[in-house]
C-alpha cells in the first residue's frame, strides 16, 4: 500500500478578512453594533468619558427597557446584525441585566461585554456558560491595590475586581483583558502587560487616547487632561508594543488617497463611520459613532426606527463637508492625518466644533511621525513642510 498525501480542506481567516465582513462595508449593510444599556457605574474612574453615579435616579429612568431593547436588537437583525457589544457605564449594573442579555441572544446576535468585573458573581459566570458570549473584555487599571484604586476612586474596587476576574477565569468563560494608559498607572504599565498577558496569552491590548466627556463637563474634563500622557509618551509606549507599531506602519496610508483626493479634501469624515456599524446610547439616542454626540447627528430611537436611521439619517448627515477655512488649511490638507487622533467628533467633544483644531492630537501625531522611519518619504514636499 502506498503512503496517501494527507490533504487538508480547512482554511484559516481572520474575523475581518472574512468576506461577509468586507462586503457588508461595501454595501453597508451593519454589521454589527454597541449597545449602552446604561451610563450609570459603581466606579468613579478619573479618565471616564461618560460615567454617572451609580444611584442616579434621572438616568436610570432615562434608560432603555427591556422591551425596548428587544425591539431596536429586532430591528437591528433584520438589517443584517449579527454582532452586538453590551456596554456602559458598567452594563451589570443593570438588575436586569441577564433578562437583556437573553433577549440579545434570542435575536440570533453574537455578544460581547465590557465590564470593570467589580460586580461579576456567579449567576453571571452560569448566565455565560449556559450562553456564552464573543467573548467579556475587562479593563485592567492597575496590578497594585493603590493603582487601581487611585483611579477608580472606590475603596475595596480592587479586591472586587480579582474576585469577579477569577471568577470568570475559572468558570471558563473566554475573557480578554485591556488597560488605559495614564498618568496614574503609567509607573505600572509594564506590569499590567504582563499580568494580563499571563491570563490570556492570545489577546492584550492598551489604549493611550483618554476622550473627553460626552456630557462635555468641564471640571471632568480638567481630571482627563490631567491623566493624559504626553505626546512623546504615547508614541514611546507604542513603540514598545511590536504588534501596535507594526500595525501602525502597515496601515499609515490607509485611508489617505494621494493622487485620487483634491487637497484640501472637503469631506469632513474620513473614517468607514456609518459604513458597517453603529452606536445605541443609553437613553435611546443613536449615532454613528460612539463619540459622535454633536446634536446634528442624534437620532431617537424612541420617535423612529431603525432602518430610517440607518438608511436615511445617516448619510444624510455624513455627507457633510468641511467650511472652516483654518480646518481645510490644517487637519483637511494634513499628509500624517492617518497618525493623528482627530476627527470631527473628538474635534466637538475637544472644542465645541466639528471642525476645530485640537494641537494635543497634532502633536501626538507628529511624536508618532518621527517614530515611523520613513513615514514623510512619499509626502508631496510642500505639504510636509508644515509638519517641520
Amino acid at each position: 500500500m502506498r503512503n496517501k498525501k494527507t490533504v487538508s480542506y480547512i482554511s484559516r481567516i481572520t474575523f475581518p478578512e472574512f468576506p461577509v465582513w468586507t462586503g457588508a462595508a461595501d454595501k453597508r449593510i451593519p454589521f454589527g453594533f454597541d449597545m449602552e444599556i446604561t451610563a450609570r457605574c459603581n466606579l468613579n474612574c478619573r479618565h471616564c468619558y461618560i460615567n454617572l453615579p451609580a444611584r442616579d435616579l434621572k438616568a436610570r429612568n432615562k434608560e432603555l427597557t427591556v422591551a425596548e431593547i428587544e425591539r431596536i436588537a429586532g430591528e437591528a437583525a433584520g438589517l443584517g446584525a449579527v454582532w452586538c457589544l453590551i456596554t456602559g457605564g458598567e452594563p451589570l449594573l443593570r438588575q436586569d441585566f441577564a433578562e437583556i442579555y437573553m433577549v440579545l441572544k434570542k435575536k440570533g446576535l453574537l455578544l460581547s461585554v465590557f465590564t470593570n468585573a467589580t460586580l461579576v458573581r456567579e449567576e453571571h459566570v452560569r448566565l455565560f456558560r449556559e450562553y456564552p458570549p464573543r467573548d467579556v473584555e475587562v479593563t485592567v487599571y492597575g496590578v497594585t491595590r493603590a493603582t487601581y484604586e487611585r483611579i477608580t476612586r472606590v475603596p475595596g474596587s480592587f479586591d472586587a475586581f480579582m474576585n469577579g476576574l477569577n471568577l470568570l477565569m475559572a468558570g471558563g468563560i473566554k475573557v480578554r483583558l485591556k488597560a488605559m494608559a495614564m498618568r496614574s498607572n503609567l509607573h505600572e504599565l509594564d506590569e499590567i502587560a504582563a499580568f494580563c498577558r499571563s491570563k490570556t496569552k492570545d489577546f492584550f491590548r492598551f489604549d493611550p487616547f483618554l476622550n473627553y466627556r460626552l456630557d462635555r463637563n468641564q471640571s471632568r474634563n480638567a481630571e482627563i487632561e490631567s491623566e493624559r500622557l504626553a505626546p512623546e509618551e504615547i508614541a514611546a509606549l507604542e513603540k514598545k508594543d511590536p504588534e501596535r507599531f507594526e500595525g501602525m506602519k502597515k496601515y499609515r496610508d490607509e485611508l489617505i488617497f494621494p493622487g485620487r483626493v483634491e487637497w484640501p479634501n472637503r469631506r469632513l469624515f474620513h473614517c468607514g463611520v456609518g459604513r458597517r456599524n453603529f452606536y445605541i446610547g443609553w437613553d435611546g439616542k443613536y449615532r454613528p459613532c460612539l463619540p459622535l454626540v454633536h446634536p446634528d447627528f442624534l437620532y431617537d430611537l424612541r420617535r423612529g426606527n431603525l432602518a430610517e436611521a440607518w438608511n436615511d439619517f445617516t448619510p444624510r448627515v455624513l455627507s457633510r463637508e468641511a467650511r472652516s477655512a483654518v480646518f481645510l488649511e490644517k487637519c483637511g490638507s494634513c499628509p500624517i492625518v492617518n497618525l493623528c487622533m482627530w476627527c470631527p467628533a473628538l474635534a466637538y467633544l475637544e472644542t465645541g466644533d466639528l471642525e476645530g483644531y485640537v494641537d494635543y492630537f497634532c502633536r501626538v501625531a507628529k511624536a508618532r511621525a518621527a517614530n515611523l522611519e520613513g513615514s514623510l518619504k512619499n509626502i508631496d514636499k510642500k505639504q510636509a513642510k508644515g509638519l517641520k
